[in-house]
């Protein structure tokens, strides 16, 4: 058998052990993680009821059971009816590296099983959540799908987990969340009903060099930091009488000159404490604390 065949054979055999463990979440994919239970990406959830198309063409209404919005992962309870789960890799992490072929299923929005060979092209590879945090440590691979095919499997060639897809790149390719065991850990963590909280403000950015244009064009001295342009109400920062048009400088010390930067100071804080934030108003210097114990989404 030469290279070619063999490489249809994989596909083929991927396809028909894997496939039916691939469904439809929305307009996304998604892969079956247990009995009652599929794991996707959190941007294919809009709403807490969800629409799960299985491989057989069935249909069924599930919830959202746990979510992590800004990790992009989420679990769905659903009357799987018998579908199979996919197998992870075994071994304490995801067992691949650069150079390694796999396999990328979907089923796009409900539209059919797409099965993609390719090899992994770069690891820890990095890319904004659906809330702007950034999630490092993705795989990228060259096995193109279209568009919703975000929250299906990637497999390597015995058809076992080795990646989700979750951000999709140009011509079709994608960054991929690595299945090690932190993943698992997290997905069986959803399962559970453990929603992952972090802390956040509550604020809408512009980023620095935005910032600094934008307050010289208004007769302001320039200065580095992050241009609060909208304020959720109910939030931490309202709460703290952080307003739009604030420029923060610095949060627990840390100099705020990347949106990057918010974020790793916010994940220093706990979600039960505070955060001191220092902010420039038009040149009045002030310095804030904020609580930081829950308030509606926001991207900072």
């Amino acid at each position: 058998m030469g290279v070619v065949e063999e490489l249809e054979a994989v596909t083929r055999q991927v396809a028909e052990r894997v496939g039916p463990s691939v469904v439809a979440v929305g307009h996304g994919s998604g892969v079956v993680l247990a009995d009652g239970q599929v794991l996707t990406n959190a941007h294919n959830l809009r709403g807490p009821e969800v629409h799960v198309a299985f491989a057989g063409g069935r249909r069924a209404a599930g919830e959202v059971a746990g979510v992590d919005v800004d990790g992009d992962l989420a679990v769905v309870a659903v009357d799987t009816a018998g579908a199979p789960a996919v197998a992870w890799a075994g071994g304490e992490g995801h067992g691949v590296g650069l150079g390694s072929m796999v396999v990328a299923l979907a089923n796009p929005g409900g539209r059919g099983l797409r099965v993609t060979l390719g090899q992994v092209s770069a690891t820890e590879r990095a890319f904004r959540g659906p809330r702007g945090r950034r999630i490092r440590g993705s795989l990228e691979h060259t096995a193109p799908l279209p568009r919703g095919s975000s929250g299906g499997p990637v497999v390597n060639p015995a058809g076992e987990l080795v990646g989700l897809n979750t951000n999709r790149l140009s011509e079709g390719f994608y960054q991929a969340l690595p299945a090690d065991a932190a993943l698992r850990r997290r997905a069986e963590a959803l399962a559970r009903g453990e929603s992952a909280e972090r802390p956040r403000l509550g604020v809408a950015l512009v980023p620095s060099r935005a910032a600094r244009h934008l307050r010289e064009a208004v007769g302001l001295p320039p200065r580095d930091g992050l241009l609060v342009r909208a304020v959720e109400e109910a939030s931490p920062a309202a709460a703290a009488g952080i307003g739009q048009g604030d420029l923060l400088v610095s949060a627990a010390g840390r100099p705020l000159a990347r949106i990057d930067d918010l974020h790793e100071a916010l994940d220093g804080a706990t979600a039960a404490g505070s955060l001191t934030v220092q902010l420039v108003r038009g040149v009045e210097e002030l310095e804030v604390r904020v609580e930081l114990g829950g308030g509606a989404e926001a991207t900072g």
